[in-house]
């Protein structure tokens, strides 16, 4: 038979609510959050009143706890012998009551837990405002064990007062006086208690607690450190506690961890602080060093833990620093996140945290550089839900990669390269499409969309708002100032026959309006709504505006399923473009116009990326509207789209003379606009307006129309008849690759 981990061990409740008192009995609760609610508290007393089993105690036995003094400013008298594993919040509502001191809720306010009693029904109720006031109740029975009552007055007010409200006969006052006797004796209920061995390990302590206890919270390794903490560094747990209940409340008037992003627990910064000073995400080996344990001999050595709480110490004083606190925030702002409902994973904002405190301790990274890249990193990591499953092996295996990272650019450099190694062409163009085919509003790709808007300076759909402005999460109101609109309505959809939730509720079908506007919208279809809003707008803004929401060519016309396929393609590129510009650092927008005027860029003549056309449709030697015209333009476009951008200017002579765009003949700019824009996406297709932006200028007392085009990335090909041909800018002219030289090119250029 195995050696027994266990010895049983009886107590009466006296007996533990003094060891409690005195530190012996080590219980953490008192400055944790107490979930229990008063009325399970009025249910726990009233058992044992009436004398019925409620339960054991799972107690491990400190093995440093002889001859060593407690460390921190609290007032135990004693080294916790016992540290208690499972019966917590029994204890804690047990001492709470009996000793009259308040606990610790869920929102880190205090409160005193008030069980009344009526000793005539011999029954308890939570107190009340009308338990209060009647006279048959004791409305607080702490007061029974109070350290100067008296107990025979106690029972003489009770039967004046109650008299002074009713005639008492007798035996009712003999009946009170036996109630109240009974229950100043429950300190003598027995119970159980299974006390683990000094040498029993974390593993299996936590094994015996899964083995018996079914119900309640699952105990972890930062749950086991925090009890360390509260026998042994008492201070610096009540620290972590200080912090955190700071952070769920705004300041007034002084420096505070306050922000819009997370209220942490003790035992997520905990974390922290053991990734940055033990630079382990794994708790298991920290916490047996923590107890003084030498991991080489298996023995137990005071020297070992006061030493290795001292690292501790150091780490969490640096978690804890308002300035890194508030300064790391930044970084999420940078990474287009603007508070907490945007964040997917509390793990991946704590472990960015723990990588932001050694790039700025450690390596010294410059503030500026550091805040670029790990903002890179957020939004890398939240998008894809690093740390979502097995976080702690993934941390582990993150924190590793630096072992070896000796300078700051080393450490800035490992960064970047975990960025690209996890966001391959593979993830842009096939895995971020398929994981928003989601209906989860929870979705981490979703929030990275969100994030993108705001990188991008987009605006709210049919506002002239910015998302980030109506993202602020100190803006208030009865309603809520930004909605996620159905694009394609619940009751349309229904009418179709698509009356599945998760259908109808996909991301691909949500788009950001103001709340007016999703109000006036309603119910209506998208072939109804559309063409009345968009009239708010000029082309080229609602261009930029489908840009923005991803919506497809004709989407409003378009069936449900595919326009949900093609939605998703283009939010992915949203997306890619956000992270791009978050890599490149780039301020400018790439609908805005270049700095140079239209004046230089003709002065400079023809370039690799400036092309002059004297017209779009027109053929000045015959008068007359000609395909091939605008063939030269579409592939003169196709041309810059394939290598490095650049721009064509309609209305311009090959010489640079002014030509102007009335000769084309349309009724005005907006005509000409939606003819480009057609023949654009009939010919080169309409994923790639993405990457052109026409926009009119003046030039020489004349109108000429600028095709501003962004490198695209992917290749570009132009439909001629059956036919679909691949161009180049080379030089100041536009060259036709075919075969092997094409195929060499696109895989240099675009793989």
């Amino acid at each position: 038979m195995s050696e027994t981990l266990f010895k049983q061990v009886n107590y009466n409740l006296g007996n533990l609510i003094e060891y409690i008192a005195l530190g012996e009995i080590g219980l953490p609760d008192l400055q944790r959050p107490f979930v229990w609610k008063n009325a399970k508290v009025r249910d726990l007393f009233d058992s044992i009143y009436h004398g019925f089993p409620v339960g054991y105690f799972l107690f491990w036995q400190n093995a440093l706890a002889d001859g060593i003094k407690p460390i921190g400013t609290d007032q135990k008298q004693k080294v916790s012998k016992l540290l208690i594993v499972d019966g917590q919040q029994r204890l804690t509502g047990l001492y709470a009551v009996i000793k009259g001191v308040p606990v610790v809720r869920e929102n880190y306010k205090k409160e005193v837990i008030e069980i009344a009693f009526n000793p005539l029904l011999e029954k308890f109720e939570v107190a009340d405002a009308a338990i209060r006031k009647d006279r048959s109740y004791i409305s607080s029975i702490s007061k029974i064990w109070g350290d100067n009552t008296n107990i025979f007055a106690l029972v003489r007010q009770y039967l004046e007062n109650l008299k002074a409200s009713r005639e008492i006969e007798a035996e009712e006052e003999e009946r009170i006086q036996k109630s109240f006797s009974k229950l100043i004796n429950i300190l003598s209920f027995p119970f159980t208690a299974l006390e683990l061995s000094g040498n029993t390990n974390e593993e299996q302590a936590q094994e015996v607690f899964v083995r018996i206890n079914s119900k309640g919270k699952p105990l972890n390794q930062a749950d086991f450190i925090l009890t360390l903490m509260s026998v042994f560094w008492d201070e610096g747990r009540k620290q972590l506690e200080k912090f955190c209940q700071e952070t769920r409340m705004p300041s007034t008037g002084h420096a505070s961890p306050f922000n819009y992003f997370i209220e942490p627990d003790p035992n997520q910064l905990l974390r922290v602080a053991v990734g940055l000073g033990f630079k382990r995400a794994r708790l298991k080996y920290v916490y047996s060093i923590l107890r003084g344990k030498d991991l080489q001999t298996e023995t137990f050595s005071e020297e070992i833990r006061i030493q290795q709480f001292e690292v501790l110490k150091k780490a969490q004083e640096q978690v804890l620093n308002l300035q890194y606190w508030h300064d790391f925030m930044k970084v999420l702002i940078q990474a287009g996140y603007r508070n907490g409902r945007m964040i997917s994973s509390e793990n991946n904002l704590l472990f960015c945290y723990t990588l932001y405190l050694k790039g700025r301790i450690e390596y010294k990274v410059e503030e500026f550089d550091l805040r670029q890249v790990l903002a890179r990193w957020f939004f890398m990591s939240s998008m894809t839900g690093r740390y979502t499953s097995s976080p702690e092996s993934t941390m582990e295996s993150d924190l590793a990669r630096f072992r070896d990272v000796k300078t700051p650019e080393e450490f800035l450099e490992t960064l970047k390269q975990i960025c690209d190694e996890t966001l391959t062409r593979d993830f842009w163009e096939i895995t971020l499409p398929n994981e928003l085919a989601t209906s989860s509003p929870l979705s981490p790709s979703l929030f990275a969309y969100f994030a993108s808007l705001n990188l991008l300076e987009a605006k709210v759909l049919f506002s002239n708002l910015k998302v980030s402005e109506l993202c602020d999460p100190t803006i208030k109101g009865k309603k809520s100032s930004l909605e996620r609109h159905h694009l394609f309505p619940k009751a349309y959809l229904k009418s179709l026959g698509i009356s599945d939730t998760r259908d109808i509720n996909q991301i691909a079908n949500y788009a950001l309006v103001e709340w007016g506007d999703n109000v006036n919208i309603s119910d209506q279809i998208p072939a109804q709504y559309f063409p009345n809003l968009k009239e708010r707008f000029s082309l080229k803004k609602l261009e930029r505006m489908c840009y923005w929401h991803a919506l497809p060519d004709d989407w409003e016309n378009l069936e449900y399923r595919q326009f949900l396929i093609q939605r998703r393609e283009l939010m992915a590129k949203v997306i890619s473009d956000g992270y791009h510009k978050l890599c490149s650092g780039k301020k400018e927008d790439k609908f805005e116009a270049s700095n140079i005027s239209i004046e230089e860029l003709v002065s400079g003549g023809e370039t690799t990326d400036v092309e002059f056309k004297s017209t779009l449709r027109t053929n000045l030697h015959t008068g007359e509207k000609d395909p091939r015209m605008e063939y030269d333009c579409l592939r003169t476009i196709a041309g810059l789209l394939n290598r490095q951008g650049g721009k064509l200017i309609i209305g311009v002579a090959d010489d640079g003379d002014p030509v102007g765009i009335e000769i084309d003949g349309f009724l005005n700019e907006d005509k000409i606009y939606l003819h480009l824009v057609n023949i654009i996406k009939e010919r080169l297709g309409s994923q790639f307006m993405l990457y052109i932006h026409p926009r009119f200028d003046d030039y020489q007392e004349v109108r000429v129309l600028t095709v501003e085009c962004w490198p695209s990335k992917s290749p570009v090909f132009l439909k001629d008849g059956k036919d679909e041909r691949f161009y180049i800018r080379t030089g100041a002219s536009t060259s036709e690759l075919t075969g092997g030289k094409m195929q060499e090119y696109i895989n240099q250029k675009f793989k």
